[in-house]
């Protein structure tokens, strides 16, 4: 039987905020239903942020240093591979409902070719039957269809019904569930999966919730209650939270409110304990929206009798920090902007139903897709195939630790180096991320080290502590040998001679 694949990913989804990992307030029995029918991956971590170098990196199998995407907008080299391309090779048409934020390579486009203006391109091998970027216009156009009432300019459909901005009031937005962005999309992978009918597909539902702007539909938007919010993690002061590094310093500094929400103005800093945690029960509020939709897929599925000859894979792009270290977003070296959900279900699996504890990683899911259909996997790619966790096993050697990296450079304007004082190319980090210790290491900037059994919230570095200084090192010598197995192997494993190309 050739399977269906179907990839969902829901843009900036922390691995925290699902029901099946017993978070206190989020409800997510969607992605729960799926969770207990298929393979839940409780440690898994994305590779960069924001979108473009995660989803580079999830759709390639590649770190971050080799596909070298850094920022939204940075060109996808054309000579990688890619998910989609291997798709087509082994006979599907790769079909996008949403995005990708692919740059094209300049090299490979004429100098007035349009794909050259925006960092919101269509990743090379797939088939856009849905688009979705951040000018909202397709969705935008299917409201009007729809008899939605549409505002001048259209990005203010994103202000809230009869209240202001700013700060955040948690007013519902002017559109209904039904038409929310995520209906929008899904609506369209409905169709083209009855469409297909019995011909196998491979469909990306790539979801832009719950990323900001942050406002949601009734009743999404009442959902949870703000002072029901956690305590936030983070240092007493954002100030000592800056004064922990200079990076942590400029970011907080450099942060806007309208990055979150449409219509507010000045700077993050200037919203207070109540507007942050409003900001996240409707962050909250988004997940269960997007939840309801990844839901109504699997319904259709059953209904459909395709569910049980569709291999479906849940995960995200990056995660958010929420308020937490005084941030919103995703950026730098915390756990709550990396650490995101996956969830594999392949029918007749004998892993299904388990939860898997072991360190996986976005570059995993190229591969396994791969592994799963019975194509081989490309030597270049620094993913593993999941396999022997679907087939209920457990691998003979297995990573312990995760590696992720974040690049703060500035192209357009130099701000971050300005502020730093250090080059383009020093803005960056790296980190290795083990069962208890993390280190964080800078181009040019201290590094951190944080000991994550007693100190999970990340807030007391101990990198200058003496008596830490030999895990220091050792985290150090891990990190650089990570680098060096995962120098670019495309060629390497070939050696030219008098017989020819031999493989290795």
């Amino acid at each position: 039987m050739t399977l269906n694949v179907l990839l969902i990913t829901a843009d900036q989804w922390r691995a925290d905020c699902l029901s099946a990992v017993g978070h206190p307030l989020v409800k997510t029995p969607g992605a729960d239903a799926l969770a207990a029918e298929g393979i839940l991956f409780e440690r898994h971590y994305c590779q960069s942020a924001p979108c473009a170098p995660a989803r580079a990196s999830l759709l390639t199998g590649l770190y971050q240093m080799n596909h070298r995407v850094v920022r939204n907008g940075t060109p996808l080299d054309a000579r990688h591979d890619n998910l989609a391309l291997a798709m087509r090779r082994l006979g599907y048409e790769p079909v996008l409902f949403g995005y990708t934020d692919s740059a094209a390579d300049p090299r490979e486009c004429a100098p007035a070719d349009p794909r050259l203006a925006t960092y919101e391109g269509i990743l090379p091998g797939f088939n856009q039957r849905l688009p979705m970027d951040s000018t909202a216009q397709p969705w935008l156009a299917w409201l009007r269809r729809r008899g939605a009432p549409v505002p001048e300019p259209g990005l203010d459909i994103y202000l809230p019904r009869h209240a202001a901005a700013d700060p955040p009031s948690g007013a519902p937005s002017r559109y209904r569930a039904e038409d929310s962005e995520a209906a929008y999309l899904v609506e369209g992978l409905l169709d083209y999966i009855d469409e297909r009918g019995s011909s196998p597909w491979f469909a990306h539902l790539s979801l832009i919730r719950p990323h900001p702007p942050w406002i949601a539909p009734e009743p999404y938007n009442a959902m949870y209650d703000p002072g029901a919010v956690a305590p936030f993690v983070r240092a007493a002061s954002r100030q000592l939270e800056g004064d922990s590094h200079p990076y942590l310093a400029y970011a907080l500094s450099a942060q806007r409110k309208s990055d979150f929400v449409h219509g507010a103005k000045g700077a993050v800093g200037e919203w207070n304990d109540a507007d942050l945690r409003r900001l996240r029960a409707t962050y909250y509020g988004l997940v269960s929206e997007v939840d309801a939709q990844i839901a109504r897929v699997i319904g259709h599925l059953r209904r459909d009798g395709q569910y049980e000859r569709t291999l479906i894979a849940l995960t995200t792009d990056h995660g958010e920090q929420g308020g937490d270290h005084h941030l919103l977003g995703k950026l730098g070296y915390f756990e709550q902007s990396y650490h995101v959900p996956l969830i594999l279900r392949v029918p007749g699996a004998a892993g299904n139903g388990r939860r898997v504890g072991a360190f996986t990683e976005a570059i995993d899911l190229m591969p396994t897709i791969l592994d799963l259909l019975g194509a081989p996997v490309p030597r270049a790619l620094d993913g593993v195939s999941l396999r022997p966790f679907v087939e209920g096993g457990v691998p003979r050697s297995w990573r312990d630790a995760a590696h992720w990296e974040f690049e703060f450079r500035e192209v357009c304007g130099a701000s971050a180096q300005t502020s730093l004082g250090i080059s383009a190319d020093e803005c960056s980090l790296a980190v290795h991320r083990g069962a208890r210790y993390k280190y964080v290491h800078f181009a040019a900037l201290p590094p951190l080290l944080f000991d994550l059994e007693r100190d999970p919230g990340e807030l007391h570095d101990l990198s200058d502590d003496p008596a830490h200084a030999t895990v220091r090192l050792q985290c150090a010598e891990r990190l650089l040998a990570w680098r060096a197995r995962h120098l670019d192997r495309t060629l390497t494993g070939i050696e030219l001679t008098p017989r020819g190309p031999v493989t290795l």
